[in-house]
């Protein structure tokens, strides 16, 4: 139909307004009405994770916060680096203030000292002015240059809001219950799981699969529509990959999916996390152990194959946090033989070298 035709009906559909072009009209309008109450409900059952959260507080005691000074705002330089690609920012004396990872969230601020200690466990500490928070998106190469950038960067660099490495101290042995507005406890002492009822000896202890909803003891929806409910012999406990998925998932946002799924968003299992997960490889998975791992950064997931009766599998998961005081590589995760998170050495030494149990059975590494 030419544009000559059309403009010679309008005339002819605003005579009839009322009749079939009112029907018309009102049609459209329910119809774009339908639309939006669709897409306004999958926002909302997307943003449900979010909103589940408890909000972000300031750093205090027992947070593993020693104070000291934010870094001040200035002239700032953006490098680019290789292996794996990523954009470093230098102040102009060209200290380090913060690290971005192509195809990752994952960024490490430099800010305030922190010293954490875990007594009960290990003598080792861990003294840094590392702070690992998630980015609003995955950084790319010129990233600086977007709109939320700077306010996000102003706002987080030397900021004092609990960070990853805070946030997982909160569940080590004997740290205090934090409740939500809800009265949910979302922080405090956390276990790895129930008492095995048919364990026989070393491995097999305590019982695995507990999750972050079954710590918080609460149903959980996913963003796909499923919908997990706690086990109350699991409440307060979670699993390595449980702790993990608290950490980064429920505290810090970052997307979770239900089971072992590519996606975006953090698969269930170590196994899952290593294979499927989104985010940048940085020690590769060949089934052998790293010959070298000094491109780890704080925050990093680290894999290990552990337990002989998986197989190939991916058995353990954990949080890779810097050198101790010690100059050792140290990680925190929920292992049986402490019964809950720690980076003590109960159960083998949590360091990344030498030839201990978890070093030995080291094999891959993610960042997020």
């Amino acid at each position: 139909m030419s544009r000559k035709s059309t403009e010679r009906r309008k005339p002819k559909a605003r005579r009839k307004a009322g009749g079939r072009g009112g029907r018309r009209t009102l049609q459209t309008l329910v119809v774009l009405g339908l639309l939006g109450t669709s897409a306004y409900l999958t926002v909302e059952l997307r943003d449900r994770q979010q909103e589940k959260a408890p909000p972000v507080e300031s750093v205090g005691a027992g947070s593993g916060a020693s104070g000291g000074k934010a870094v001040p705002a200035g002239e700032r330089r953006f490098e680019r680096l290789a292996g794996p690609a990523r954009t470093v920012v230098r102040s102009a004396d060209g200290g380090v203030l913060a690290t971005f990872t192509d195809n990752a969230r994952t960024a490490v601020l430099t800010g305030p000292s922190r010293t954490f200690t875990e007594p009960k466990f290990t003598s080792a500490k861990v003294v840094t002015d590392s702070w690992v928070r998630l980015l609003p998106e995955a950084w790319k190469e010129g990233s600086e240059k977007a709109p939320w950038f700077k306010d996000w960067f102003d706002r987080s660099l030397g900021g004092k809001e609990p960070d990853v490495l805070a946030i997982s101290m909160e569940y080590l042995d004997g740290s205090p219950q934090k409740k939500d507005v809800r009265g949910v406890v979302y922080a405090g002492d956390a276990q790895f799981g129930p008492i095995n009822p048919a364990g026989s000896g070393a491995g097999d202890m305590r019982l695995e699969q507990s999750d972050f909803y079954d710590y918080l003891g609460i149903p959980y929806t996913f963003r796909d529509g499923t919908v997990e409910r706690p086990e109350p012999q699991r409440l307060r406990a979670m699993d390595c990959s449980g702790f993990v998925r608290t950490v980064f998932g429920y505290r810090a946002r970052y997307p979770l999916l239900g089971k072992d799924v590519k996606g975006d968003g953090l698969p269930r299992t170590a196994d899952g996390m290593a294979r499927l997960a989104p985010g940048v490889p940085v020690l590769e998975l060949n089934g052998k152990r790293p010959e070298a791992i000094d491109k780890l950064q704080p925050g990093d997931l680290v894999f290990f194959e552990i337990d002989k009766r998986t197989g190939d599998r991916l058995d353990h998961v954990g949080i890779y946090m810097g050198l101790d005081t010690d100059g050792k590589p140290r990680f925190l995760s929920s292992r049986e033989e402490a019964n809950g998170p720690t980076f003590g050495d109960k159960g083998g030494t949590a360091r990344l070298d030498g030839n201990g149990f978890y070093a030995a059975g080291l094999r891959s590494a993610k960042r997020l």
